[in-house]
C-alpha cells in the first residue's frame, strides 16, 4: 500500500524554515527525517493499509463478477458460433467487445478510484506530520529540516524522526528501526484477459 507514499510526500524533500533563520553570527543548524518513516510509525498507517485493502477487495469482486460474464458469453458464442445465423453471430460479437471494453474501462476506473482513495486518506496525516515537523524545527532551532532521503551525510543528533514522533503521541522507543521497505500493495491488477480473446 505505502509504495506511492513517496510520490505522495515529494513536497517535504526539503522544508526549510526561513521565519526562524538564527542572527547571521550563529550557524545554521540542520535537521533531518524521514515522512514515509514517520508515517509507518502511526497508528493511522495501519487504518489506511486497511481501508485501502477493503476498498481494493470491492472493486476485484466486481471485475472478477464482470469477468466472469465475459468468460461465460464468450464460451456460449465458441460453441455456438459455427451454426449461429450471421445476424445472431455479429450480435454475439458486438455484445462481446462491448463486455471487453466495458472490463478495461473498469480497470482504468477501478486503479484512478484506488489513487483517489489513498491520497484522501494520507494527505491528512502527511499534513499532521509536516505540523510537528515544523514545530519540532522552531521549538529546537533547526533552520533547515531536509528528507534523510537526500541526505548523503550527516551526524547522528541531526535526525528529528524521534522528536517528530514524540510530537506525535509516538514512543520513539516502541518504533521500527528502518523504514518498511513496502506494505503490501492492494491488487487491482487483474490481467484484462479479455482483451486477449477479441474476435477477428
Amino acid at each position: 500500500m505505502m509504495n506511492k507514499i513517496k510520490a505522495l510526500v515529494v513536497a517535504f524533500l526539503l522544508i526549510s524554515f526561513a521565519s526562524f533563520a538564527q542572527s547571521s553570527d550563529q550557524p545554521l543548524k540542520f535537521g533531518y527525517t524521514n515522512v514515509e518513516y514517520i508515517l509507518l510509525q502511526l497508528p493511522e498507517s495501519k487504518q489506511i493499509e486497511s481501508e485501502l485493502k477493503t476498498h481494493s477487495t470491492q472493486l476485484e469482486n466486481q471485475l472478477k463478477t464482470k469477468y466472469a460474464e465475459y468468460e461465460g458469453k464468450m464460451q456460449a458464442y465458441e460453441k455456438g458460433a459455427a451454426t449461429m445465423d450471421k445476424t445472431i453471430r455479429e450480435d454475439k460479437e458486438k455484445e462481446l467487445m462491448n463486455l471487453n471494453n466495458s472490463i478495461q474501462e473498469f480497470q482504468r476506473n477501478a486503479q484512478a478510484s484506488l489513487q483517489s482513495k489513498e491520497k484522501s486518506l494520507v494527505d491528512p496525516v502527511i499534513e499532521k506530520i509536516d505540523k510537528a515537523i515544523k514545530e519540532v524545527a522552531k521549538e529546537n532551532g533547526y533552520t533547515y529540516v531536509i528528507s534523510n532521503q537526500a541526505l548523503l551525510a550527516g551526524p547522528e543528533d541531526g535526525d528529528i524522526s524521534p522528536l517528530v514522533l514524540k510530537k506525535l503521541g509516538v514512543d520513539p522507543a516502541k518504533a521500527q528501526q528502518t523504514p518498511e521497505p513496502a506494505a503490501a500493495k492492494p491488487a487491482t491488477q487483474t490481467p484484462a484477459k479479455a482483451s486477449n480473446k477479441k474476435k477477428n
